[in-house]
């Protein structure tokens, strides 16, 4: 009697030896999933916290704005939600300077460093909606606003302080001559002495393509490259717009050719 409940005590043991290893090596299997899980997920998260909000996709999307037709990589595009194909009002656009090139794994420090915002230009590609550009808007609307006497500004420009109380307090409109002749102008808020410098301080708006109003803005740092700025933007400008053929004429049938 003693002897066969010793056996079925070894019986026992065995069993609930063989279920405990069997559970053990379950839950082994488990966690160890779940340790790879968490270790891609952790991947994927750390990966998406380190391009903050920035994408090194090269795919070429086409942009309608107005009449307009764009095309431009991902990685140039500002915002998340702008980086897809059909149309908007509105296309934010970060380049660095003077590589004029969107955000890569190389050049992330450049657009993460706040400290250094001759670093990027920002432009920003609307329908227009006024009949002139800043050029333009010198001499009937800005003129007006002058206050006190002309400066002389880097490169070649003139600075005239704008008026309180017309609406552009606080800034100053510089002007100067392009190669062609026309009227260069760029209005900014230029920070005081000692004071750092933004990647906003300045901004500038063109007409281009068909309809387009490009806005860009820049560190008031870069005012002494302004000539070549102006030539790098829009030669970018037009190098994504694409140029839509008219349509062709299908012959009548009926009309002798």
């Amino acid at each position: 009697m003693h002897a066969k409940g010793q056996r079925d005590d070894i019986h026992e043991e065995h069993l609930f030896s063989a279920r405990f290893i069997k559970r053990l090596c379950v839950g082994i299997a488990v966690l160890a999933g779940l340790t790879g899980a968490l270790s891609y997920a952790g991947r994927e998260l750390g990966d998406r916290i380190a391009l903050a909000g920035h994408t090194e996709d090269r795919t070429p999307l086409n942009i309608l704005i107005g009449e307009d037709h764009l095309r431009l990589p991902s990685n140039a595009i500002r915002f998340q939600d702008q980086r897809q194909t059909g149309r908007t009002d509105r296309l934010d656009v970060y380049l660095t300077w003077p590589e004029m090139e969107g955000y890569t794994s190389e050049n992330r420090d450049r657009f993460n460093d706040i400290r250094q915002p001759e670093n990027l230009i920002f432009l920003q590609f609307s329908q227009s909606t006024m009949s002139r550009d800043m050029s333009g808007r010198v001499e009937p609307i800005y003129s007006h606003l002058f206050e006190g006497a002309p400066e002389s500004g880097p490169a070649g420009l003139t600075m005239r302080h704008l008026k309180e109380g017309s609406g552009y307090a606080g800034e100053t409109l510089l002007t100067g001559t392009m190669p062609d002749g026309s009227i260069y102008a760029v209005r900014c808020i230029l920070p005081a002495r000692g004071q750092p410098s933004t990647s906003a301080d300045c901004q500038r708006d063109i007409h281009t393509g068909d309809d387009l109003s490009l806005l860009f803005r820049f560190s008031s740092r870069l005012l002494p490259q302004w000539q070549e700025m102006e030539t790098a933007v829009r030669t970018y400008a037009r190098q994504h717009l694409v140029q839509v053929a008219p349509p062709t004429r299908t012959p009548d049938k009926n009309t002798p050719e």
